[in-house]
Parts: structure tokens; C-alpha cells; sequence
């Protein structure tokens, strides 16, 4: 079994997606406790809400010390990927910042409302584990007002108005935009990927 760390981050996908991993035969805690954090095989940050409340909420526990320092693999999900980068124009937020790179709000257009909420096509690069097996043209759940722009560290892209960072990776921090938990076999096999990491 591995024992992998759900941050207590908040929020109604907590329980999807301890489901969605408790489903592929890990074992899963949901915790801010940083001594647990640093004990697990692996860490997952998912996010919902704004990003300078949930780095208020992070540093209430300790944790915006400790996760930069982990390094065994950490996911983060939506929310929780942008926490991994410098800032946010959310509020102006200062983040984690182990990744450079801001977060900024979509443009809203007559045919792209904001926050972007549905499936969406990505475009994996073919360089990292995390997304193998996967094909250009799969399709994953998003919900997000705000997104990274492509970077060095962009292991796949789609396409809201402009190609954003679908997915990121720097090292032993990795990110999805979208929700894994939530999109089905795809969002499945990237969990599986994560696992095997």
C-alpha cells in the first residue's frame, strides 16, 4: 500500500478525489499535519476557492515552509497547481513559489465564459511520467477562472482563447489545471501515473 497525503486544503473534491485514489489501491490520508506530509510516499495539494485565502490558510498550519521542501512527488490540482508558482492577480497573492511564473484571470468573450467550467481537449508534450499513455486530443474536467501561461516547465497545453499550462512539472512538483478526479478514465490514468512515480 502507499500512503499517500491529501492537504486538508478544503472544499467539497476532497472526498471525490480521496475516492478516485483510494480506487487505484493506495492508501490515503487527508492531513495538515507537516510530520505527516513529510512521511508520505507521496503528496497531493488540491485547491478550490481563491488563491490568497488558501495560502492564508496553508500558513495558519506551517505548511507554506514545508511543502517547497518536500521531495518525494507533489500533485497539485487546479487551485493547487497555481499555489505552486510565484504568484497569482487573484488579489494579488504571493504563493509557493516554487515554480516562477503568475497566474492571471481569463478575458471574458461572447463564446468563452469565465471560469471556464467543462471538458476540455489537452495537448501533452511527451516529456514527462506523469502524463504517460495519454493522447493529444484527450479530454479532462476543468474549473478555473484563472491559468498559467506556457513555460518551461508546460508538460501540456489547451487551448481557452489563449494556450494556457494544462499540466506542469519542475522537478519533483507536479500540476493539472484541470481535475483528475474528475475526468474519467484519463484523469484516472494520470492518478495511476502520479502513483507509480
Amino acid at each position: 500500500m502507499i500512503n499517500i497525503a491529501i492537504v486538508a486544503s478544503g472544499g467539497a473534491n476532497l472526498a471525490s478525489l480521496q475516492f478516485a485514489v483510494d480506487r487505484l489501491g493506495a492508501e490515503t490520508v487527508v492531513t495538515e499535519d507537516p510530520s505527516v506530509l513529510r512521511q508520505a510516499s507521496h503528496v497531493l495539494l488540491p485547491g478550490v476557492g481563491a488563491a490568497k485565502a488558501a495560502m492564508e490558510k496553508l500558513a495558519s498550519k506551517g505548511l507554506t515552509e514545508v511543502i517547497p521542501r518536500l521531495d518525494q512527488p507533489v500533485l497539485g490540482i487546479c487551485l493547487g497547481m497555481q499555489l505552486l508558482f510565484t504568484s497569482s492577480a487573484e488579489d494579488d497573492a504571493t504563493c509557493l513559489g516554487i515554480i516562477e511564473g503568475r497566474a492571471t484571470r481569463f478575458e471574458v468573450a461572447p463564446s468563452r465564459p469565465v471560469p471556464q467550467m467543462g471538458w476540455n481537449a489537452i495537448d501533452p508534450n511527451g516529456e514527462s511520467p506523469l502524463l504517460t499513455s495519454l493522447e493529444s486530443g484527450s479530454y479532462c474536467y476543468f474549473v478555473h477562472s484563472y491559468a498559467l501561461p506556457v513555460a518551461p516547465c508546460t508538460i501540456a497545453t489547451a487551448d481557452y482563447g489563449p494556450t494556457f499550462s494544462a499540466a506542469v512539472q519542475q522537478g519533483n512538483f507536479f500540476g493539472t489545471q484541470f481535475h483528475p478526479e474528475r475526468s474519467g478514465a484519463v484523469g484516472a490514468q494520470i492518478l495511476k501515473n502520479f502513483l507509480e512515480l
